[in-house]
């Protein structure tokens, strides 16, 4: 078993004063910003990979649980990504019944939901929520009925800035598998919503979209374009033509 404790101190004794200096800046842990307080090591995400590369499917989820409320940004990083891990070897192969492992998948899904408000900056969500949530959505449970997709409604109305993020950005996975009608909805549920950091998840989604199925972009943007947030309409847009992208914008 590898403990919370070891891991930590590997990720001290790998410290960077200068990156840990950028990333203070780049997540916006200034008073006021929405990474108010958070403390960086000054770790690479490609470090934390390879710590997690070694430790993974040997960390149990009380020392996960350590990891994912310590202070260090990197820390929870490693917490988090572990927990994909967990839901990679989970998750069933071409020829397994989708079934095989389902109640470990809930288990997973379950802990991560509880730990959400921990995933509490955007590349701690993007980097984690499409491979668990994400994935324990796409694959039936033991009884052989799927998962509700409640959970995301739920989590894209809560007050939490983190827990919207991760209700939008989930579904990256069902775009990829061609289910579409989740990421409209919710994109409907938040395009309101005050924070640069949704409304560039919002047209992130939506791009994701538009890259399997235009039409179903276009149709979604000639209903919504007016009262979306720029920033969000600039997103999804971004792989349409120069003249289309235009066209949009001046809409």
């Amino acid at each position: 078993m590898t403990t919370a404790t070891e891991l930590i101190s590997l990720m001290q004794s790998m410290q960077d004063e200068e990156q840990r200096r950028i990333l203070t800046r780049f997540f916006k842990t200034g008073k006021g910003q929405y990474g108010e307080g958070d403390a960086f090591f000054g770790l690479r995400v490609p470090q934390t990979r390879g710590l997690v590369k070694q430790a993974r499917l040997d960390v149990p989820f009380d020392e996960i649980s350590q990891l994912l409320h310590s202070p260090w940004h990197e820390a929870r990083l490693c917490g988090l990504l572990l927990l994909v891990e967990e839901m990679k070897a989970a998750t069933p192969r071409r020829h397994d019944h989708p079934t095989l492992h389902a109640d470990r998948r809930t288990a997973i899904t379950d802990f991560y939901l509880s730990h959400a408000t921990r995933a509490n900056n955007w590349d701690l969500v993007d980097l984690s929520c499409p491979y668990i949530l994400g994935t324990w959505l796409l694959y039936p449970l033991a009884d052989g009925t799927m998962p509700s997709r409640d959970i995301l409604d739920r989590l894209a109305a809560s007050s939490n800035l983190w827990e919207q993020r991760i209700a939008i950005v989930s579904t990256i996975s069902l775009i990829r598998a061609g289910q579409f009608d989740d990421t409209l909805r919710l994109a409907d549920s938040l395009l309101t919503h005050p924070h640069d950091l949704i409304h560039k998840a919002i047209g992130w989604m939506l791009r994701e979209v538009g890259k399997r199925d235009i039409a179903t972009l276009r149709t979604y943007l000639t209903l919504r374009h007016r009262e979306m947030p720029r920033t969000a309409l600039r997103y999804a847009i971004e792989k349409m033509s120069a003249p289309e992208r235009a066209s949009w914008m001046q809409k």
